[in-house]
């Protein structure tokens, strides 16, 4: 059986890619982007670095910069309206996965017009927006070589999962440096959301050869370093790492889709703004002892690959390893614990039954090593309280 890979037309990686934005517009025949990002970004001075490097090759662009954490359809609508009244023909975006996939939305409405829950799965976006030309400056989400992005409908809190090849990139720039002043908080919540992308892709139904490749060279990076860039955000060496593995991951779970993990984690952070690699990190542990069942070998090789078993450890004792692994990592990166984070444990209970229905009509949990019933999903939610 042959698999469809799809993937941005073009990436740049590694150290000042940012560079080479005027050159990329250039071969896509593109002169008028519109550089769409948050405030932070221009806090920083990045936006403006885009803008200087466009401007040395006597080209300009115009910012937006209403994107928020967590998207949703209110907060791309004044995006989608600059994009509908000007004569853009292309987007630079850039940030974290916000911005990124908030650009993915804004290019597709901007062009085809509707409403976003018209492009929400099942269907399969095939359509050709304004090209995006993703620029990352967080390592965690890969949105940067997706073909999906996520917006959340604030009248039902449902975080709707949207796919297909029209919102891939048509290029991605990663350049680590952009990633030197993510505070550790932030590192520490999307350098987990790559991980999990990691090894949802490698146990994933979906997985194939090709996704195997990207998610276990993924896991070779993000594990050994993630802790580092916690601690040390400066060492470059362990940022370059985790922003090749983040790509990576995102690559492999864009071609072989992420599975439970990811099915639970959107409701959380639609009903409790959790952040999306947060709320990931809450679910991981548990989810993925739930899981191993279902594919006992699949995770111990996630185990290996993590440097945390060798080939001399048994799957059964590989994984035992692989689970206090993951408990470790969120002790020593002070992941919260749904109370801890302030969620109302009454409410959160006592929308479990609504939360499970939303992970399981997102598709997710069908690729999943060990397909979980509604009554299942409800469980695991229990067991992150105390």
């Amino acid at each position: 059986m042959s698999t469809q890979i799809i993937l941005p037309r073009m990436l740049q990686v590694g150290e000042n890619a940012i560079l080479a934005t005027p050159n990329v517009l250039a071969s896509l025949g593109c002169s008028r982007p519109l550089i769409i990002t948050d405030k932070m970004m221009v806090q920083l001075g990045y936006a403006k670095k885009v803008q200087d490097v466009l401007a040395d090759q006597d080209m300009q662009a115009d910012i937006f910069d209403d994107t928020v954490p967590e998207p949703t359809v209110g907060s791309i609508q004044a995006g989608v309206k600059r994009v509908q009244e000007s004569n853009y023909d292309s987007i630079i975006a850039l940030g974290g996965g916000s911005p990124i996939d908030s650009a993915k939305a804004i290019s597709i409405l901007g062009k085809f017009g509707g409403q976003m829950r018209d492009y929400k799965f099942p269907r399969v976006v095939s359509e050709a927006g304004l090209p995006i030309i993703a620029i990352p400056t967080t390592a965690g989400t890969g949105s940067e070589v997706t073909r999906v992005t996520i917006i959340t409908d604030e009248t039902t809190d449902e975080k709707m999962l949207c796919m297909g090849i029209g919102f891939m990139p048509i290029a991605a720039l990663v350049d680590y440096n952009l990633t030197l002043s993510v505070p550790a908080r932030t590192t520490a919540d999307t350098g987990i959301d790559a991980l999990t992308h990691a090894m949802e892709a490698y146990v994933s139904k979906k997985a194939s050869l090709y996704s195997d490749t990207q998610a276990l060279q993924s896991m070779r990076l993000i594990a050994p370093n993630l802790r580092r860039v916690y601690h040390n955000g400066a060492d470059k060496e362990a940022r370059e790492a985790m922003m090749l593995g983040s790509t990576l991951a995102g690559i492999a779970f864009s071609n072989a889709s992420v599975a439970l993990v990811h099915g639970m984690s959107r409701p959380i952070g639609a009903a409790f703004h959790v952040p999306h690699g947060l709320s990931n990190a809450m679910l991981l542990p548990t989810v993925t002892a739930y899981s191993i069942p279902g594919a006992p070998k699949r995770y111990a090789d996630c185990a290996r690959a993590m440097g945390i078993a060798t080939q001399q450890d048994s799957d059964e004792g590989a994984n035992a390893k692989l689970i206090a692994e993951l408990v470790a990592l969120n002790e020593e990166l002070n992941v919260p614990t749904p109370e801890q984070f302030g969620i109302d444990r009454a409410h959160f209970m006592g929308l479990l039954t609504t939360m499970a229905e939303q992970a399981l009509a997102s598709g997710s949990p069908s690729n999943n090593p060990r397909v979980p019933s509604a009554e299942d999903v409800i469980v695991l939610y229990k067991k992150l309280w105390p």
